[in-house]
């Protein structure tokens, strides 16, 4: 039995989102150490390896500002919306901005061509991780279903906002429910 090819999504592990950022994530940090093992397990086999940024305009309904939930973060060419200078980087690693307009952009999949190019290369299935699990990451998992793929979400590398306390756990449900696998490697 042949594996499906898998390609790998790094969700918004970006400055603002982590320890000291405008909007950080507890413990946001930790998801880097087991992203960093996945996305160089990936390039050595030559798969694909996608990392999702927010990428924000200065003035939109995203912020509390403007009517939005959130705080202002990850505006674009702002050291908040860089990734975490600790997370790979590599040139063969493939760049997703969203939220770029009034959006909210929770998904890599929202207004971008992640899943034509995925489609492009093959990829049956997605393995994801990365921030936050109740909001970026679950709509990511969520869509990448909707799109075809199966899913594996990664459950060490991906930390939730918890706005609400089981938010994270909630999320790890839902996406269960849809038919992603929670998978724990290592």
């Amino acid at each position: 039995m042949s594996n499906p090819k898998q390609a790998l999504i790094v969700v918004d592990v970006q400055n603002d989102f982590c320890p000291g950022g405008t909007l950080a994530v507890p413990q946001a940090d930790e998801v880097i150490e087991p992203l960093n093992r996945q996305i160089d397990h990936f390039l050595e086999r030559g798969a694909p390896v996608y990392k999702s940024r927010d990428w924000h305009i200065p003035k939109t309904k995203h912020f509390a500002a403007y009517g939005g939930s959130w705080p202002e973060h990850c505006i674009q060419n702002t050291k908040g919306a860089e990734f975490h200078p600790a997370l790979r980087d590599d040139p063969r690693i493939t760049v997703i901005s969203k939220g770029e307009g009034d959006t909210d952009g929770y998904s890599a999949f929202d207004h971008t061509d992640l899943a034509s190019q995925l489609h492009q290369q093959g990829v049956e299935e997605v393995v994801v991780g990365g921030l936050a699990t109740d909001y970026c990451v679950k709509h990511t998992v969520l869509d990448a279903l909707k799109h075809g793929f199966k899913v594996k979400a990664l459950e060490d590398a991906m930390r939730a906002v918890e706005l609400q306390p089981g938010d994270g756990d909630r999320a790890i449900d839902e996406m269960r429910a849809a038919g992603a696998e929670i998978v724990s490697p290592h």
